[in-house]
């Protein structure tokens, strides 16, 4: 910032010599014509000045805007990664509230309106305004009637230029969060694609589209109505008072109170003092528009997330894993109690399933021991150890979750199964993707392990891409595992396979499961039935039936079905066994 001050003062300072030098240069030249005579000395030795210092002036103009560029990017940078930074650290509950399109329509739309204003407003304004006052300034001096005749009409453009630039805040706030909007309309289109075609439903998305950049084309037009409204009315300012400077200027030098070289320096100077007058509604726009911008921006780094690690914080190391929760309470933003009095613990080598209706607060449960978000009342610990009293990073590492929806980023299988463990060996790798039967089908690609699975993991099946997370959790060999019905989208023989797996995985671990099938609620120590929010029951799969309560009553509807499904191929499998060896023995 101070280099380019310093030369924007050396390249203002140069500027303001030429027109002097100029009208010297009218005057030689009038003296010459009048005195019959052409000596050139002094007029040589003024355009050798007028060229001397135009390549001062435009080496320090290379380095003003060189330095203006070079500090709008340096804040930029810093803006993009400050906000990055701040959204990594936020708690669900902000992107629960946020759409992906809105928040990536600040870090970059409004991000670049701040970086042009930086470059043209900070760096730029003061040498517009340093040139508006001191050429008034001159003006004044040369010829002080002529001069505030001259400048009669900046005030007038400055009230006019403020009333502009509120009504263009107010503008370009609307077309930002417009822009915004489009952006989700477009980042939802083509995520969803498969979806779109699968319902035949383009001409539907197109109109959507459509009918929302049209807005956003409406709305750039009224912001640039506006702009070049205040543009027009401050050239034709300026151009009346330049016609004031010839009418008058012209009469005085009649008169003889001006010679014809101090009225053309007069012009040339009126000439750039017409340089800030003409950009001062580009200045005005790119203030609405900066301003407008970081507003929304700072409407994100001033959130504080609801989940904030303690100064003094623990680091958990490994923890062996018992895990309690103590009366927990808990409810989202809308004041709706999710979980009521939640009393449970689960201890390392012992499975608990979370069993329930949808909304009844398994997942939520599983989002708090992480610290995903912030219990209202109560506490859980792990090992004794308030959650709220670890480090969220040593908390997380000691937690493994094998979701249901499982997200993979757009890099190899080697990256995707690593993630969270960037620096693992490949032989770790390698045996973590056997455990979660994903080896054969890895090593049968051609470039193994380096295979790119695509944007979401497009290139995989729900299955594989299960397994995938499964992968990610051993990997990490945590102490407690949470499995939110990780083997839901796979078939039968791979869910048998994984299953057996995953038994020597849990071993020593604790294990909290969200429980769908009949085979994952049959092998747990514990079954915790939820209800709107509160445990109703809990206890082994006998002893539940035995109280014949809610417990029965999801064993009757959802899972004695798959129960005799399964007895049923059981019996066929049997059968056809029974047919194969009587064929034999015949």
């Amino acid at each position: 910032m101070a280099a380019a001050y310093a030369a924007m003062i050396g390249a203002t300072t140069a500027y303001l010599f030429l027109p002097y030098l100029f009208g010297r240069a009218v005057d030689e030249i009038q003296d010459m014509l009048e005195g019959g005579t052409f000596a050139l000395q002094g007029l040589l030795v003024i355009v050798g000045i007028i060229i001397g210092l135009s390549i001062v002036r435009g080496a320090l103009s290379y380095f003003q805007n060189y330095f203006g560029e070079a500090i709008s990017q340096f804040v930029s940078y810093d803006l993009r990664n400050k906000l990055y930074d701040h959204v990594q650290h936020l708690s669900f509950g902000f992107h629960d509230r946020n759409h992906t399109g809105q928040v990536m329509s600040r870090a970059i739309t409004d991000v670049e309106n701040i970086r042009m204003f930086v470059n043209m407003g900070i760096v730029r304004t003061p040498y517009f305004v340093a040139l508006m006052v001191i050429v008034s300034v001159i003006l004044i001096r040369m010829d002080w009637q002529l001069g505030l005749a001259s400048i009669s009409f900046v005030p007038l453009v400055v009230v006019v230029s403020g009333v502009v630039r509120l009504k263009l805040r107010v503008a370009w706030l609307k077309i930002q969060d417009m822009m915004a909007d489009l952006n989700t309309v477009l980042q939802e289109n083509l995520t969803g694609q498969r979806v779109v075609k699968a319902f035949a439903s383009e001409d539907f998305e197109n109109q959507k589209y459509n009918d929302k950049s049209m807005e956003v084309s409406e709305a750039f037009i009224d912001a640039e109505r506006l702009r070049a409204a205040n543009t027009a009315f401050t050239l034709f300012s300026f151009q009346m008072g330049l016609a004031v400077v010839i009418l008058f200027g012209g009469w005085r030098v009649i008169s003889g109170d001006l010679t014809i070289g101090q009225l053309a320096a007069f012009v040339f100077y009126m000439q750039i003092l017409a340089m800030p007058v003409r950009m001062s509604g580009f200045l005005v726009n790119a203030y609405a528009r900066a301003a407008s911008g970081g507003q929304r921006l700072f409407e994100i780094l001033d959130t504080q997330s609801e989940v904030v690690e303690k100064p003094d914080a623990v680091e958990l190391g490994r923890v062996k894993g018992r895990v309690r929760f103590e009366d927990v309470s808990f409810s989202y933003e809308d004041g709706k109690p999710v979980l009521k009095n939640i009393n449970m613990e689960a201890v390392p080598g012992k499975v608990v399933a979370l069993l329930g209706a949808p909304g009844s607060g398994k997942s939520t449960i599983a989002s708090l021991l992480p610290r995903f978000y912030e219990v209202n009342s109560g506490r859980i610990t792990i090992d004794g150890v308030d959650i709220r009293d670890a480090t969220l990073k040593s908390l997380r590492h000691n937690i493994g979750i094998v979701q249901q929806d499982v997200f993979l980023f757009g890099a190899g299988l080697r990256e995707n199964i690593a993630y969270g463990r960037e620096d693992a060996p490949i032989e770790d790798v390698i045996r973590a993707a056997k455990i979660a039967q994903l080896d054969d089908f890895i090593s049968a690609l051609d470039d193994s392990y380096e295979t790119e699975v695509g944007e979401r993991g497009v290139n995989l099946s729900g299955g594989q891409r299960q397994r995938m997370s499964i992968a990610r959790a051993v990997l990490l060999d945590p102490p407690i595992l949470v499995l939110d019905d990780s083997t839901s989208s796979v078939d039968a023989n791979t869910e048998d396979l994984i299953r057996r797996a995953m038994e020597e995985v849990m071993k020593g671990r604790t294990t909290l499961i969200i429980a769908h099938r009949l085979s994952t609620v049959h092998r747990a120590d514990e079954i915790i039935v939820l209800d709107a929010g509160e445990i109703v029951e809990r206890g082994t799969h006998q002893e539940l039936l035995a109280l014949g309560g809610k417990y029965n009553e999801i064993y009757e509807l959802q899972l004695r079905p798959q129960e005799e499904v399964m007895r049923d191929v059981d019996l066929h499998d049997e059968a056809l066994v029974a047919g194969a060896k009587e064929a034999v023995s015949l």
